[in-house]
């Protein structure tokens, strides 16, 4: 193909997700985080994510063991469930599983959609909280695939009110397990859109995902080695983190591994106060998170402390009949190392109710 066929070529990809995005009002209405899936080379995997939030998320970590009776806490005609698996989950006011990984390595991540519409609420199917949805995942299942063919079945309707600080609660999830299987759920126009295989290792926010990639492909065409967008837009840094997980080698060694992964999600963080009147949404990172699959080990990194600390699952107590902990992160303790002995018993949070 000839350069200017190639250039015309990206320049109409590139136009099509802008078009979208700008109906959508990503382009000036941007939204925060950023999830990588990378592979080391050990062939096992560490996700890593940020939470970029225009105000404090008051995030906490829980341990919740298999075999507690869950609802989806909407009342009467909610969904019913008993966990089968144990987890370590972070939430967001606690009100919602936003982020965490369960025993069987299964890592979610809950990243804002503003694009995101669950349908009406008024169905005859059980109705979950959307603040339940990532912890459903993660009680239920072991695998990607497991997750994929259940959810697509949509046996519950998904419910979304409004967050304590008035932000509507829209996101997407990313799934991966350990090996390295990975999946995008969004909600669009009231249907849940599946994307499942090897093109979703990067996420970020707005807009929707066919059109995240669709961004890729045009930076791709004109050479992302040459220069990448710099902005902390969501989709520069889509483009920035995709970049990078591509061009950093897969180390064996742990701690490089570890190293690699929180140097990239450093890389896309939005430094403390910075602000943007104009996108409203572009926020500051609060925290990151880590979470080694094959060790099953959760690390957790608070922008406002000097260092980060770990969960070792296989130290915690999440058998059949143990008690819910909670880890309180609200008044930013400084802990380091691997922190399961600080968990306190502690009874589960509501999911975000209408």
């Amino acid at each position: 193909m000839r350069k200017e066929s190639q250039s015309r070529l990206w320049s109409l990809i590139l136009g099509v997700a802008l078009a979208g995005m700008a109906a959508a009002g990503a382009v000036t209405n941007s939204d925060a985080c950023t999830r990588v899936l990378y592979e080391t080379g050990s062939n096992d995997y560490i996700v890593g994510r940020s939470m970029d939030w225009a105000d404090d998320t008051r995030t906490n970590l829980w341990a919740f063991p298999k075999g507690m009776a869950r609802d989806g806490g909407v009342g009467e005609s909610s969904v019913t469930w008993t966990s089968k698996y144990g987890s370590v989950i972070a939430t967001i006011y606690d009100v919602a599983t936003v982020d965490g990984i369960n025993e069987a390595g299964l890592v979610g991540n809950v990243l804002y959609l503003a694009e995101s519409d669950y349908g009406p609420a008024d169905t005859d199917k059980p109705k979950i909280s959307v603040g339940a949805w990532l912890q459903y995942v993660l009680d239920n299942f072991a695998t990607v695939s497991e997750a994929v063919d259940a959810l697509t079945a949509e046996q519950f309707t998904v419910v979304a009110p409004a967050l304590p600080n008035g932000k509507a609660a829209t996101g997407h999830v990313a799934l991966s397990d350990p090996s390295g299987d990975s999946a995008i759920f969004e909600y669009l126009d009231g249907k849940l859109v599946v994307h499942h295989g090897s093109e979703t290792k990067v996420m970020t926010n707005s807009p929707p995902y066919d059109q995240q990639l669709a961004i890729d492909t045009y930076w791709e065409g004109i050479g992302g080695s040459t220069f990448l967008p710099g902005t902390n837009r969501a989709a520069d840094r889509f483009v920035r983190a995709t970049y990078n997980l591509g061009a950093t080698p897969k180390f064996e060694d742990k701690r490089t591994a570890l190293a690699s992964v929180a140097s990239m999600m450093r890389a896309v963080s939005v430094p403390v106060g910075i602000k943007d009147p104009t996108r409203p949404n572009i926020a500051s990172t609060q925290w990151r998170t880590y979470a080694d699959q094959g060790i099953k080990r959760y690390y957790y990194d608070s922008v406002f402390n000097p260092g980060l600390f770990w969960v070792d699952l296989d130290k915690l107590d999440l058998s059949d009949g143990a008690k819910p902990k909670k880890l309180e992160l609200t008044s930013y303790p400084i802990l380091s190392g691997e922190v399961s002995g600080s968990f306190e018993p502690a009874e589960p949070f509501k999911f975000l109710a209408p």
